[in-house]
């Protein structure tokens, strides 16, 4: 955390004061930082077309090295990553990476997980400024949602890999805590998602309307503890915030979810990031002969801390 005292002559817009003290924050990054809380201007959470005067106080819940990313390295942002990727699995056509929450998969940052991705490879030899390819993700994760991510590091298995997805081939399994136990302990859950583009969340309705989109999530109850159900939990179809909608729902939001999620328990027990990892990947069979032995693969992130802590009883 970084305190600033503010020292200028005249009332100044909050946006232009902190990007005249850090040039690296651009106005994407200003609103992203305030959209997770990380901007405090006396205490509180402000407009960042707030003035700003002689003797205000903003604390700054930003990483140093995303603040001071203008200073360093003036190659690719990769370069800036703040260390290489968890990687689970390599290959000629695939890294699989663990991603950790809190981390975004791409964006304006340096550390995001393409970058930490991008800089894993070049340690091992496989990357470097002149490649003729950038490795690319094949789908993506919420921000503060951990687990396995693809990244296919040959156009060609790009294109395989983005086609295996759309035609909802490989298969998703994740684990989450939800606060509250859902009834039944298993189910499929069906319905429509309603993307709500203004408020930047999602909605489940029963009934077909324009710009909805069908839904679909298994879940099966692995162990409950108190007020809290450890699930695991199966994706049909890949919709935004598909999960943390459709449990919230059905009356047992994510643990943790700050956008659908019971923020009082929230605070209680000191959650920052939601309780939902990307924990399975299973690949469908592949006829391309050099994508054969990918074929069936299945690989496991670790499971989270949360996993354990539901089990013995000690997170309820």
């Amino acid at each position: 955390m970084k305190i600033l005292k503010v020292k200028c002559l005249a009332p100044t817009r909050l946006d232009q004061y902190l990007m005249q003290q850090f040039p690296a924050l651009n106005p994407g990054r200003l609103n992203k930082a305030l959209r997770e809380n990380k901007i405090k201007l006396n205490g509180k959470k402000q407009p960042l077309s707030t003035r700003v005067m002689a003797g205000d106080e903003i604390k700054l819940f930003i990483l140093d090295e995303i603040l001071e990313a203008d200073r360093r390295s003036d190659g690719p942002a990769w370069k800036n990553a703040r260390c290489p990727a968890e990687v689970v699995f390599d290959s000629p056509q695939l890294l699989v990476v663990n991603k950790p929450a809190g981390l975004s998969v791409d964006g304006p940052e340096d550390d995001t997980l393409l970058n930490r991705a991008l800089l894993w490879l070049n340690k091992e030899g496989q990357y470097s400024e002149d490649s003729l390819y950038q490795p690319a993700l094949c789908h993506r994760l919420d921000t503060g949602t951990s687990g396995l991510v693809l990244i296919a590091k040959t156009p060609e298995a790009e294109q395989v890999f983005l086609e295996a997805i759309k035609e909802r081939q490989i298969k998703k399994t994740y684990l989450c805590v939800t606060f509250g136990r859902p009834t039944p302990p298993a189910a499929t859950l069906g319905g429509y998602l309603l993307k709500d583009a203004d408020r930047g969340i999602v909605r489940i309705i029963e009934e077909k309307k324009p710009g909805a989109k069908e839904v679909c999530t298994e879940y099966e109850t692995v162990a409950v503890s108190g007020r809290l159900a450890l699930l695991k939990v199966r994706l049909i179809t890949g919709r935004t915030h598909q999960i943390r909608a459709h449990m919230a729902s059905i009356g047992c939001p994510i643990l943790g979810d700050s956008k659908y999620g019971n923020n009082t328990a929230n605070r209680e027990l000191k959650l920052k990031y939601q309780a939902l990892c990307a924990w399975e990947l299973a690949l469908p069979g592949f006829s391309q002969p050099e994508f054969e032995s990918l074929s069936g693969k299945v690989f496991h992130a670790p499971k989270p801390w949360y996993y354990s802590q539901v089990i013995d009883g000690t997170l309820k």
